[in-house]
This record gives C-alpha cells, structure tokens and sequence, in this order.
C-alpha cells in the first residue's frame, strides 16, 4: 500500500510505461528524457502530450528547438494523432524556439528568459496540465560554461513547476552506456529521469527504457525492451500486455493426434501453451498441421505462422500428409504467414503477430519455430517475446502450440539457462526425438509436464508415413532414449502395452 505522503502521478498512458513507472510521472515535476539518436526521445515527448489529451483531457504544450511544428504534425498524425485539429479545439499548443536557436549561433549564449516567458504564456492561454520540451541538447551546445547549462536547466525547471504542469525535457547522451547526460550535471538538477537505450547486438537495433531515477517516489528497476510501433506509438514489453486473469479454462481441445491427447490427460486446455522440442526432421511441423487440421475440424479458426519454410514449401509439404492447405485457407479459418526471421525485430515481429491475433481473433495458435528467431534475438529478448505472447494469448483462451528445434545433444540443450526459463513459461512441455538404431532412424515422444493434469510419463515409439503421425506403445529395452547416444539394455528393443501406475499431476 502506498504512504499518505507518496507523491501524485500523472499517467503519461504510453503502452506499458506506466507499469515501469508505477503510475505515472511524478505530477508537477519535470522529467529528463535522455537517449542518443534513434532511441525515440521525441516520440515519447509527442506522446505525453497526446494521450494526455485522448486519455485524460489534458492540455499540452510542445516547445520544440530543432524539428518544425509542421514536421512534428505530420509525423503525429503517422500515429492516428490529429495534433492539428487538437490545436484548433484549443488542447495543443507549440513554441516554436527553432528560430531562437539559429541566432544563438551568431549572439553567444542563449537567455531562458524569453523562453519561459512564452511558455507561461501559452500555458495559461489554453490551460496545460502537460508541457514537452525538444530537445535541450540544441540550446545547451551553444553553452561554454557547464555552470551555466545547471543554472539555466534548474531555471526553466523551476519556471515549470511553478506553473504547476508536469513536463518532459529531452536531451542527448553521448553513448548507450557511457552515463546518462551529454554534460554530466543534467540527471543532479531534475528530479526524475529517464534513459531510452538503442543498442546495436547481433547486427539487430534493441531498445531499452530505463528510469534511473524519481526522487521521493517509487519505481521498477532495470531495463525494460521497447518497440516503436508506427501505429501503437512506443510499447514497452512485456508490461503494455500483464494483466491478472479471472479464471482458467476447464475446457479441453485436441492436438489433431489422439494418441498425443491421451499421453496428455485428455488434451490441451484452451488456455495452455504447449512446447513442443524436437531435433530437426523429427516431426514437429506435422504436428503442428494436425494441430491446425483439428482446429477447421471443430469449426475453430487458426493462426499459422512460420518462421523456417516458405508458404508454398509448407503446401507442398502438407500435400504429402494428406492436408490441403489452400482448402484448409479457402474456408476462410486458417490464416498462415510466412515470415522470415531477418525482415524484421523480435519486437517488430511480436507487434505483427499481436496485430493479427487482434484482427483474425483465432481459437488456436501455431509458431514454428520459435529457434528461427534466436537467429535476430538476444536470449533476454526472446524471453520477453514469451511472456508478452502468453499475456496476449492466455486472457483470449487461444489455444497456442510453439515448437523449437534441439540439437544433437537435447539434455544439453535443456540445461541451458535460457532454455529452462522459456520451458518454464509453457503449461505443455512435449520432447519429440529421433534417435539411431540398427542402421535406422527411429522417433520418440515424451510428455515432460502438463500442468493442473495427469499425464502419460512413458516414452513411446512414433512412426510418420503418408497418412500422418502415428504414437505407439511404450519403448523397452532402452535408456537415455532422449539424450544424444540411447543406450540398449538387452539383446534388442520391443514395444509393450504400458503398465498403469496411477496418475501424477504437475504443479
């Protein structure tokens, strides 16, 4: 519970942000908005004072120093915002300081004065409760001395918070994580601040959010994975998509395999998401169609997307099951993309995937493979996907089956941090394997968890031919089927009929 005396908030109603922030930004004080090039200080200015006025009917003022008000109209209305028509209903206003800073070239040192006179000014004319400044960085540069940026910056911060509005200040930083501020006094005379990251990791641009500090008020730690989407505006993940669920599901839905719903306790729970680890070629796209194929079945809609093969490689592939794609499409309840993984972001791809899940409002789910995107991810960020997705998915009770690739070594595999953590977030866990015996290839599957169920522990023999998947009985005479080398126990490996030993429920 909060103290009597914890200081107000002000929702700035930027997806996700207010989450990070606890609720907002400590009202009537200002808030530097630091970050270097590209990492969206203006978008987050706009934005304040956008859904301020959509959300909450607050008044903004934006003070802009380098970017024309035109530009900024244009590129606000790129977001569905209609700044244009908000400055007609007297809700947005500019000061313009652009001209202001191209005669400081020439006079020397910029004078505040003028300035915050013309911000008081507008303010009280049309009422703000919110004002934007961008960025300081272009009257600060003309500065020799670092004494008079601080007594200028605590000036018009001052000026601000007498003027009872909560604003944003942005300015420039040198480097992603070289500290905070371009002069290294910034972050000493404003209360609050935050830093938007940008960083260049595995030749893919991931962007942070960090509020370092709120003086005398609380917050989340840490940084926070952010996306600017061209039409959500800045969206922070996971955060934008938690919120608490008043029930779970108690309904049932089949994997497309009998046996695979038996193994399961009697299917998939419509909320669940199911994990699905295989080595390569072991069956995990076959799963996946028939996953799909009983979604038409039961008179479900699904949402197919692929990372791994083209659309017309997976037709063709489907044909040889038996499965028609295209006619699985006409009925108009499949939906597939096909994406490659490089096209895009990991936060981009989430923003698409959500979009369609929003516009196609599908029962089921299909990801495959979730490893094509570790390919353009950071172990982190793909973690963040997870979490985001099952925020998105489990609220709608779409039912989502994702499957990722293992390598030879599959106990390895799972061993790794960022393996378990992602097994963690599933509520299905199946290992599906191939392995060598007698000059063959042989499969197996094996349920490793199933949540709120009683499920099958065995390991059993699976077989694939033109009519599908087949699971068969339990396997014998081996151990460590599912590690890289099985060992055989006896003289040759059978099959025989299971013998009950009661049910077991995972937590």
């Amino acid at each position: 519970m909060a103290g009597r005396n914890e200081i107000e908030r002000i929702p700035t109603g930027i997806s996700g942000f207010d989450q990070v922030a606890l609720g907002g930004l400590p009202a009537g004080r200002s808030t530097l908005v630091t970050g270097t090039t590209g990492s969206g200080k203006t978008l987050f200015a706009v934005e304040f004072l956008a859904r301020g006025i959509r959300g909450f009917d607050e008044a903004g003022v934006f003070v802009t120093f380098e970017e024309t008000p035109t530009d900024i109209r244009r590129n606000a209305a790129s977001l569905g915002f209609p700044v244009q028509q908000w400055e007609a209903d007297g809700k947005w206003a500019f000061v313009d300081a652009a001209a202001d800073v191209g005669e400081t070239s020439t006079i020397g040192n910029y004078d505040f004065s003028a300035l915050v006179a013309r911000i008081e000014h507008v303010a009280r004319r049309i009422g703000a409760r919110r004002v934007s400044l961008d960025s300081l960085g272009a009257i600060f540069n003309r500065f020799n001395d670092i004494g008079n940026v601080r007594s200028e910056l605590f000036r018009i911060a001052s000026a601000l918070e007498a003027l009872g509005v909560t604003s944003v200040l942005t300015a420039e930083r040198a480097a992603e994580h070289n500290g905070v501020s371009w002069y290294g006094i910034e972050e000493f005379v404003l209360n609050n601040v935050i830093v938007l990251r940008n960083v260049l990791q595995q030749e893919r641009r991931r962007r942070t959010i960090e509020i370092v500090k709120f003086r005398g008020a609380s917050h989340r730690t840490g940084e926070w994975l952010f996306a600017i989407d061209p039409q959500d505006g800045i969206v922070v993940m996971p955060l934008a998509f938690l919120a608490s669920r008043e029930r779970a599901s108690q309904d049932r839905v089949s994997t497309g395999i009998a046996e695979l719903d038996e193994m399961c306790g009697g299917g998939l729970y419509r909320d669940a998401i199911a994990l699905l680890s295989g080595s390569t070629g072991a069956g995990k796209t076959l799963t996946c169609l028939c996953f799909a194929a009983a979604a038409l079945t039961a008179g479900e809609r699904c949402l197919f997307y692929t990372f791994d093969e083209t659309r017309e490689q997976l037709g063709r592939n489907a044909v040889g099951w038996g499965l028609d794609l295209d006619a699985m499409e006409a009925t108009g309840r499949l939906r597939i993309v096909s994406e490659y993984p490089e096209v895009a972001s990991l936060e981009d791809h989430f923003i698409r995937l959500r979009r369609s899940v929003v516009e196609f409002a599908p029962d089921r789910m299909v990801i495959d493979t979730l490893s094509a995107l570790e390919r353009v991810a950071t172990p982190r960020a793909l973690l963040d996907f997870l979490i985001s997705l099952g925020a998105v998915l489990r609220p709608r009770e779409i039912t989502a089956l994702l499957t990722s690739a293992t390598g030879v070594h599959l106990t390895s595999s799972l061993a790794s941090a960022g393996a378990v953590e992602i097994a963690s977030l599933a509520d299905v866990t199946i290992l599906l394997h191939d392995f060598e015996h007698a000059g063959e290839i042989q499969r197996a599957i094996a349920v490793v968890q199933a949540r709120g169920t009683a499920h099958d522990h065995s390991i059993r023999q699976v077989t694939i031919d033109g009519t599908g998947m087949h699971i068969g009985e339990r396997l014998r005479g081996f151990s460590h089927i599912l590690a890289a080398n099985p060992l055989v126990e006896g003289p040759q490996w059978t099959t025989a009929p299971e013998r009950s030993q009661g049910p077991t429920t995972d937590g």
